[in-house]
């Protein structure tokens, strides 16, 4: 098979073997039990930070690394595809709402939540989505009102990745009922404040061991210290944001379509019948030779958004590309390979069906394919 499209250097890929190394100690052995308890461990959000493995662009003086190469963040995304793990959600926390604090915060906001966020010992969660409002942001109808020196936020939100063991939420709320748009502000809630209460871990389909869960705000009373950026600016705050989010997703696409593809292999070469490897069938070497096609592909495409990304040339339309194309072809890779395996491929103890049942979610998340077609079209003129 032609090698893997890299974009990695030697210093990348010396933090590729460390990440290696930690995920095969650390994640490996305790996945399982994730998996039945609904979510992972604190302690392992801990030792990812000490490993060095959190939110490389927080600047030095607040813990981080200070190195803003997104490369980091991808390879943190592959090693846990490549084994599956879609539990640990590092991803969500380093990729997409930490740059919030970062690219917004003031700096009493970055000393007192960054070197926590980095460590490992504050877990972070964005609430944007309502039960009645997923990836149209400006139905949401969460609020908070001006009370003076603090808001008095009211409302709920669902499907909240990290939303059990968080312990500081970036909440999307109305601010302004009447300015459309120019009324959405980013509040800081932190576990704790009186009224801020969580419902039940989430059953999903796939990725048991992510916890995921309901959040439900209650005459919170949150500081105006905890404003993340200024009033009313929220919208364009997560819009100038989401496009590295799309990027994260698909990165942690192209990984896992590349997992899936090593776990066809492996099975096509062992698995017998009629007296040969069911790789060796002439319908079944085309099925993998238009895998390995579309992992390459979507490699080269994701490889080049992580390099226009770190040089802040990834518009919106190109995030909405990567993210509908990688995902959409995600359910495409994974069915195809668990057809591949047979009745096994429907077994829950073979890693190609959990892969399965993880990969379904990823079209809907961040924003559904929909969604991504229309802001592409949109780009397009028409």
């Amino acid at each position: 098979m032609p090698a893997r499209p890299s974009i990695y250097e030697q210093e990348h890929e010396d933090f590729r073997a460390s990440v290696r190394a930690f995920v095969e100690k650390e994640v490996v052995p305790h996945h399982d039990q994730w998996e039945a308890d609904g979510q992972v461990s604190r302690e392992v959000w801990r030792r990812a930070g000490a490993a060095g493995l959190l939110c490389f662009d927080v600047e030095e003086e607040y813990g981080g690394a200070g190195v803003d190469d997104f490369r980091y963040h991808a390879i943190v995304a592959e090693e846990l595809a490549r084994v599956g793990a879609s539990g640990p959600g590092l991803p969500v926390h380093s990729d997409i709402i930490v740059p919030y604090i970062s690219a917004l915060g003031t700096p009493e906001q970055k000393r007192r939540w960054l070197p926590g966020l980095v460590s490992g010992e504050i877990i972070s969660a964005i609430a944007m989505t309502e039960p009645g409002a997923g990836s149209d942001l400006q139905g949401i109808r969460t609020s908070a009102v001006d009370r003076g020196d603090h808001y008095l936020l009211n409302g709920s939100k669902t499907f909240i990745s990290n939303g059990i063991l968080s312990d500081l939420v970036i909440v999307v709320c109305r601010t302004d009922p009447d300015a459309g748009h120019q009324g959405i502000s980013l509040l800081v809630v932190e576990r704790g404040m009186t009224g801020f209460g969580r419902g039940r871990n989430l059953d999903k389909v796939g990725m048991k061991a992510q916890d995921t869960a309901e959040l439900f705000f209650d005459d919170v009373e949150v500081p105006k210290a905890n404003l993340l950026g200024e009033e009313g600016s929220g919208f364009v705050s997560l819009m100038t944001n989401l496009p590295r989010e799309r990027v994260s997703i698909a990165a942690m696409a192209v990984a896992a379509i590349e997992h899936v593809l090593d776990l066809s292999l492996a099975y096509a070469k062992e698995r017998q019948a009629f007296g040969r490897p069911i790789g060796s069938f002439q319908h079944n070497r085309f099925v993998l030779a238009e895998m390995a096609t579309h992992a390459h592909v979507a490699r080269v495409f994701v490889n080049d958004c992580i390099l226009k990304l770190n040089a802040g040339e990834v518009d919106t339309a190109l995030a909405s590309m990567a993210k509908w194309w990688t995902t959409e072809l995600q359910k495409q890779v994974v069915d195809a390979g668990v057809q591949l395996h047979g009745g096994y491929g429907y077994m829950t103890e073979y890693p190609i069906a959990k892969a399965f049942t993880d990969s379904r979610i990823q079209t809907i998340y961040g924003g559904t394919t929909e969604i991504q077609k229309e802001i592409i079209g949109r780009s397009l003129g028409i």
